[in-house]
């Protein structure tokens, strides 16, 4: 089966576009998508081998993982098994508009999302042995893989089951698709430049606890951009110094926690400050050596601020990772 001229265009299109800007991806955001799927149909149609469906869809993201979506396709390439009078076969054509909720495991970003999907649809299709066209209701349920290149574009390929509710048979589809995701919970506010990190690495020394003996700490506060849980760049430093203190007191540990400010909701706070603290439990273990059984982390969402949400200098406070080693010399 041949992907149309017009697919290919659009495929063209959608890598030149997402060269101009990548936007986040999760909840609030919106993909668009052109397919093409390779269409067999039961026996009793009375049709030659399968043909094309070929369309376009979009769909929008209720959550990180949930998306809803309707989709058209129309038929191509398929023949009645029956010659009519000059011969030929006659050509059979229809349509399919299907309303879909897909559910995406991994997290989101760039890389690979399996997905698992379930609707309704509406065929409208030829009918070999009479004019007119079988209008039926299906139930589908599918299943496949998306590779996000970047946050905007991706590739898809899977395959689709339909059962017809008026008919009683089930057919299948198997196919391909490119696509463009736009906006998503990383653009929900727009955020104001944020000011320069306060970070905090150094040793203070406490007045000794028992004879010939003090305690040393160092405390870490990395801020982060808003809706963002990477790293950055000028926060490594100060992670590095809590890292060169833990190697030098092999005994001690740390709990890497997570916050976050107050605008989104809950659920997604939650799990914005536990992909914080992940990352910085990343930089200490895989960047600058630490045993990961020395580091663990934990996410708090919005529940622990340190300065008023009501305003966006607080706000920038609120969005930290914090982490503090302890030690006793003598």
């Amino acid at each position: 089966m041949k992907l149309k001229t017009t697919l290919g265009v659009l495929v063209g299109s959608l890598v030149a576009g997402a060269s101009l800007s990548a936007f986040a991806q999760g909840q609030g955001a919106f993909e668009v998508e052109a397919f093409s799927k390779y269409y067999q149909p039961q026996g009793s149609r009375d049709l030659e081998d399968g043909g094309g469906l070929f369309g376009a869809s979009a769909s929008y993201f209720l959550t990180d993982d949930v998306s809803l979506g309707i989709s058209h396709g129309v038929y191509r390439d398929l023949n009645s098994n029956h010659p009519i009078d000059n011969g030929s076969h006659k050509d059979i054509k229809g349509s399919l508009t299907s309303v879909d909720a897909v559910y995406h495991f991994g997290q989101p970003g760039a890389g690979l999302r399996p997905y698992v999907s379930a609707g309704l649809a509406y065929q409208t299709i030829g009918q070999a042995d009479r004019s007119g066209r079988d209008k039926s209701t299906l139930v589908t349920a599918g299943t496949g893989l998306k590779y996000y290149f970047t946050d905007m574009l991706f590739a898809k390929a899977g395959v689709d089951g339909t059962y017809n509710i008026d008919d009683g048979y089930s057919e299948w589809m198997g196919g391909i698709g490119i696509g463009m995701n736009f906006g998503g919970s990383g653009r929900k506010v727009a955020a104001a430049p944020a000011p320069e990190p306060v970070m905090a690495a150094a040793a203070v020394a406490e007045p000794p606890q028992e004879p010939m003996a003090e305690v040393v700490r160092v405390e870490l506060d990395v801020k982060f951009d808003f809706d963002k849980a990477v790293v950055r760049r000028e926060s490594y430093r100060d992670i590095e110094d809590l890292a060169n203190f833990m190697k030098q007191y092999p005994t001690t540990t740390t709990v890497v926690e997570g916050h976050t400010d107050s605008v989104g909701t809950d659920q997604y706070n939650q799990r914005l400050s536990e992909r914080r603290a992940q990352a910085v439990r990343r930089v200490l273990v895989d960047q600058y050596g630490v045993a990961s059984n020395r580091v663990d982390s934990v996410g708090y969402g919005e529940s622990r601020p340190v300065a008023d949400n009501a305003t966006e200098a607080g706000r920038q406070i609120n969005r930290r990772v914090e982490a503090e080693v302890e030690a006793q010399i003598k």
